[in-house]
């Protein structure tokens, strides 16, 4: 619960989210499936109007998810 409240622990997430979605070896489509949900987020909130959760918030849940997914994935072939 501690790591979820530490500035240090999302400053890496974002940087880890970053070279993902610069890095060559990662297909489109796989960039999409974080790029696509947090923009539809962020531009339609109203779609979802019963769930009180921040754009900022389900940005970090969002990005916390989809990089150990994305790392698992493509682990060795991403370039620091």
């Amino acid at each position: 619960m501690m790591k979820l409240l530490s500035l240090r622990h999302w400053r890496h997430v974002f940087v880890r989210i970053y070279r993902l979605l610069v890095s060559r070896d990662v297909k489109l489509i796989h960039k999409l499936l974080y790029v696509v949900p947090v923009l539809l987020y962020w531009v339609l909130p109203d779609v979802m109007p019963f769930i009180p959760i921040d754009d900022i918030a389900v940005t970090m849940i969002a990005a916390e998810g989809y990089t150990r997914y994305m790392e698992r994935k493509y682990g060795d072939r991403l370039k620091p």
